[in-house]
């Protein structure tokens, strides 16, 4: 479990171990959306013993890396073992994006936002020559032509390899400030919760092995054009699976397709949150168009992110109530 100071935490029988499993609190800019922002294990660990982490780096820059985990004890990564992977710079404090995941095909990806401020003034959403505002796609395990510094291959089918004057890390673009993304275990598809300006929130789905999508960011804020003064041609564009306004929320957490029949109801569904609602929600994730999600049920605190054992148990934490949750769904 990663706490956005810097520390990860083992939580064991329901209790918290006492010792950090990794602790670099030293490296971090934590606080408002900075911080350590998302941890994904190698998809072969213990095999691979690394473990891959998204962090705000004390210039306020985002820092892709790399740490081991001790060979004598599996409870303690070695804080002097990080590997670099990537470094974005950060124009702005807030949209950091952060999550990492491992997707079925081995590679690494990593989401971002657009860089900050408000309303994307950099224009990085409808921008392929820039890191920031994207789903990223790289290769962890081979070395590759890439920028100084670097510690990653671009992996040969990813969408803008050979565009000119875009970034071949690219896989998805379009996105404002993606908070958290997951893979469903069953199918592949990639879901992602973006964050909203000042109206919408939306849910956004990649099915699997699809890249190249843009899901319009600035042209569009959910279903709705941003700015229709200044133009809004969706030509080409991916809208969201769903919306809802900043009557029922304000930042949306992406979350988890279910996948443990011991689950009841709740067995098939996306279930996702909002950092300023007690809702529960719920989504069909099969077929295409948009619909509409569902109130599951009301937490009684506001959520922060979603995380699935290998068991399938979906699991969910809260910054307000500092509280790690397990979620289970009603029978019948």
């Amino acid at each position: 479990m990663a706490e956005q100071a810097g520390r990860i935490r083992i939580v064991r029988d329901g209790s918290l171990v006492a010792r950090p499993f990794l602790d670099i609190t030293g490296r971090i800019a934590s606080g408002g959306e900075r911080g350590l922002l998302g941890l994904a294990f190698h998809p072969d660990y213990p095999t691979d013993p690394r473990l891959f982490v998204d962090y705000t780096n004390r210039n306020g820059d985002t820092v892709v890396s790399s740490f081991r985990v001790s060979p004598t004890d599996p409870d303690l990564a070695v804080p002097a073992s990080e590997t670099i992977i990537l470094r974005i710079a950060q124009p702005f404090a807030n949209h950091n994006g952060g999550a990492v995941a491992f997707g079925p095909d081995g590679m690494l990806y990593i989401a971002t936002g657009d860089g900050g401020s408000g309303g994307d003034p950099q224009g990085n959403g409808q921008s392929l020559a820039t890191l920031l505002a994207k789903i990223l796609r790289i290769d962890v395990d081979r070395q590759g032509d890439v920028p100084a510094g670097g510690r990653y291959a671009i992996p040969p089918d990813n969408p803008f390899v050979a565009e000119t004057g875009a970034r071949p890390e690219i896989w998805l673009t379009g996105l404002r400030n993606p908070w958290r993304m997951r893979f469903d275990r069953a199918t592949g598809d990639l879901w992602i919760g973006d964050v909203g300006q000042g109206a919408y929130e939306e849910i956004d789905v990649a099915r699997a092995g699809v890249g190249r999508l843009d899901y319009g960011w600035n042209i569009m804020e959910g279903f709705h054009c941003f700015k229709p003064a200044d133009g809004c041609d969706q030509t080409g564009l991916t809208l969201p699976v769903t919306e809802y306004g900043h009557d029922l929320g304000c930042a949306v957490v992406g979350g988890v397709v279910v996948r443990d029949p011991r689950q009841g109801r709740l067995d098939g569904g996306y279930l996702f949150g909002d950092s300023c609602s007690d809702d529960l929600w719920l989504l069909d994730p099969v077929g295409d168009g948009p619909r509409d999600a569902v109130i599951a049920a009301k937490m009684g605190r506001t959520l922060s992110s979603f995380g699935e054992g290998e068991d399938g148990i979906v699991y969910a934490t809260s910054l307000g109530s500092g509280e790690l949750l397990r979620i289970s769904g009603p029978q019948g």
